[in-house]
């Protein structure tokens, strides 16, 4: 009778404490995700912090995390991070365990190793009972995203014309002079119209004064990618990795301009949404705000077309643009492509071509 009844009182047990984790397991526990950078370079380091607290009197014996993580956000091996992740990459599990009212937060190193924007929307959370028997699980919100800029890379090593303007662009905006633009007033030189005769300033020295011009800071750059590799515009990319050094490419040309006070901006035939393919057009503008809007712009690009580059050029021909610094990227230039490229020197504008080369060709070369 004692084993009958001890082994009856401990499927009592095993059958109560299921319950009782069926139903209250996850009740008031909490949980938050976050980045220790909200955005990065690729190759950059960075912190994900799960944080996750039991607000009960119940305590949970164990407590199961799983989420999808981009294959591209590589985890460090790490002993103390209990973490799974399957073939792809793509599958995160970590093992919790909360005593009651208890938080816990654990940072996990993670290595972003291509540019992109990542979002998390929901993790689930499994729990069960102490002998494992039963368990539940929920999904619940974990809002979190970070945004992975693309590889900025040296001047030298992009394969600029031999005889770029671009160089000499930062120069051209400190040697010319704007006419509308007054910095003061200096002697009369020879040469010097009369309409620049300052005569308040004249009468007062005594010697004839002209109003000094400043520079102008009125250039802008404008960088253009072309995803199209090839006349069809519908069939996929071919080369992903000469794309991504085309983004590469433009970040870091960009950022050249901009850091030394070149007004930028950034159009492509690439798009950010599936469901909705529109090109991207971001008129020039200076400061470091400007610099993060492009990078984040650059980061966000999917790998696809949304129309052809000859009715992208088409458009900015039709926008009548006039005294910009055009620098084109791209794999190929068509017939139609050099119409348009002819239309907006006609127009006022110089432009250049940074034709790329497949990886294979490069080598060789």
């Amino acid at each position: 009778m004692n084993i009958a009844w001890f082994i009856f009182v401990t499927i009592v047990i095993v059958l109560l404490q299921i319950y009782i984790y069926g139903k209250w397991g996850l009740a008031r526990v909490q949980y938050k995700r976050s980045f220790s950078k909200q955005v990065a370079f690729v190759g950059e380091q960075i912190e994900m912090v799960d944080e996750i607290s039991n607000r009960k009197l119940l305590p949970v014996p164990w407590l199961r995390l799983e989420s999808k993580i981009s294959a591209h956000l590589q985890f460090q091996r790490n002993s103390e991070n209990n973490h799974e992740m399957n073939a792809d990459g793509e599958f995160h599990r970590t093992l919790f365990s909360l005593m009651p009212y208890q938080k816990v937060r654990r940072r996990q190193t993670l290595t972003c190793t291509k540019r992109g924007h990542y979002r998390f929307e929901t993790v689930s959370l499994t729990t069960g009972d102490v002998f494992g028997v039963g368990d539940i699980f929920q999904s619940v919100p974990a809002k979190a995203e970070i945004t992975v800029y693309p590889t900025l890379v040296s001047m030298d090593s992009i394969p600029l014309p031999a005889h770029s303007w671009l160089g000499d662009l930062i120069v051209r905006r400190w040697i010319m002079e704007d006419p509308f633009l007054t910095a003061g007033v200096r002697d009369y030189a020879s040469g010097d119209p009369l309409n620049t005769i300052h005569w308040k300033a004249t009468a007062r020295t005594n010697r004839l004064q002209v109003n000094k011009k400043d520079f102008s800071a009125d250039h802008h750059l404008m960088i253009y990618l072309n995803f199209n590799q090839t006349e069809d515009m519908w069939r996929p990319i071919i080369d992903e990795e000469l794309m991504e050094r085309a983004i590469s490419y433009a970040a870091s040309i960009a950022q050249y301009a901009l850091t030394n006070g070149i007004s930028t901006g950034f159009g492509c035939n690439g798009y950010f949404d599936e469901s909705n393919k529109k090109s991207i057009r971001i008129e020039p503008e200076n400061g470091k705000q400007q610099l993060n809007y492009l990078l984040e712009t650059m980061a966000k690009l999917k790998i696809g077309t949304s129309t052809y580059f000859d009715f992208f050029l088409k458009e900015e021909v039709e926008r009548n643009m006039e005294g910009m610094d055009i620098l084109i990227i791209t794999e190929m230039v068509t017939e139609k492509m050099h119409e348009m490229i002819k239309q907006l020197e006609d127009g006022g504008n110089s432009v250049e071509i940074l034709e790329l080369e497949p990886e294979k060709l490069r080598q060789a070369n």
